[in-house]
């Protein structure tokens, strides 16, 4: 909201303060945003042209032009394709493009692929080898998504979405992550090494610090495998002990017993809970069904510890909510959450669905 009051669609006043710093400039945008028929979020496609304005004159190198060119075309791309796809969820599967077809890790991630999309999910991967071939076999190129990262060595398209549409090809490991944390309503993480531990490493710290919203981790190894209790070990002794993560840290990832325990935390997920997002102080929680008097007592007497201020209570849909036609069917429950107790939040949402 501006000085001048709620954006309006097909609404070109200049917007309040982002701006080139020239008026007739400034003018000349809107009067491009016309000639283009761009009548829907006009004042951000303004900013992202004074954005480039400004870098033209700020004698920005050509390298880090380059950089934010292919970036931005990257995710427009990005963009466009999932948007035929924005009401599925789609789990994304990590592990090692090293992993061989016969090895159970890839036989598991096969089945798991199977068994998600039977449950109507569809299944995000790399497009290379190992444990992600897999999981594109597993879930057919028709429920497939090829997130794939542009490398001199290993990392051609497999087979199954090779000439695929929902083929994406990514020069930078930033926007490739950025696309995965962004599409993925969960993650399965299959043995692997130094990219499997970066992307699992990246995803816990960005829940914990809330840098992104909730989605389920869980880690999947072969029948009879270790490699996920091994790793919890090191946790467990090195981080946990000396305090360097809390306790209720361990809640935002689980280790599956086998492929189906994976598949029935991914979907028990979203029994209850379907999605959150800020409005003002207040982060407002939709659900897939209306809440008891006794199941908000119950979460009230168990986080109370993260609510700052008041209680967690039932809400209308808000104003910014029927703006941007955001799950407007939905019941709701909001909280003035303390911003830091997202490991607790997670134990929330574990809470809603049981």
């Amino acid at each position: 909201m501006g000085p001048s009051g709620p954006r309006r669609r097909g609404d070109h006043a200049l917007p309040g303060r982002y701006r080139t710093g020239e008026p007739a400039l400034d003018a000349a945008i809107v009067e491009l945003l016309k000639t283009g028929a761009i009548d829907e979020h006009e004042d951000l496609i303004f900013e992202l042209i004074v954005s480039a304005l400004r870098m033209g004159r700020e004698s920005v190198g050509r390298g880090d032009l380059k950089l934010v060119n292919a970036a931005i075309k990257e995710l427009r791309h990005s963009f466009s394709v999932y948007n035929r796809y924005r009401d599925i969820h789609k789990v994304t599967l990590f592990g090692s493009a090293r992993t061989p077809l016969d090895h159970g890790a890839y036989i598991a991630a096969h089945q798991f692929a199977v068994e998600m999309v039977q449950r109507n999910w569809m299944v995000m991967t790399g497009a290379g080898p190992g444990i992600m071939q897999a999981g594109l076999e597993g879930a057919g190129a028709d429920h497939s998504f090829g997130v794939n990262i542009q490398l001199p060595f290993e990392q051609a398209p497999n087979p199954v979405i090779h000439g695929d549409p929902k083929l994406i090809n990514f020069r930078y490991f930033f926007t490739r992550k950025l696309t995965f944390v962004k599409e993925s309503h969960g993650f399965a993480v299959f043995p692997g090494g130094f990219g499997t531990m970066d992307e699992i490493f990246e995803l816990l710290t960005l829940m914990q610090t809330g840098k992104s919203y909730l989605v389920p981790v869980v880690l999947v190894d072969e029948p009879g495998g270790d490699y996920w209790h091994r790793w919890a070990r090191f946790i467990d002794d090195e981080l946990l002990k000396d305090r360097y993560i809390s306790a209720s840290d361990l809640s935002l990832v689980h280790i599956a017993t086998d492929v189906d325990d994976a598949v029935e935390t991914l979907s028990r997920f979203y029994r209850t809970y379907h999605s959150m997002r800020w409005v003002g102080s207040r982060l407002i929680i939709r659900l897939q069904r209306e809440l008891s008097d006794d199941e908000l007592a119950t979460l009230n007497a168990e986080f109370a510890d993260i609510v700052e201020a008041g209680a967690i209570q039932r809400t209308p849909v808000t104003p910014s909510e029927q703006e941007d036609d955001d799950h407007v069917d939905l019941p709701r429950i909001a909280l003035r959450f303390d911003r830091s107790s997202h490991a607790r939040l997670r134990q929330l949402i574990d809470r809603l669905n049981s």
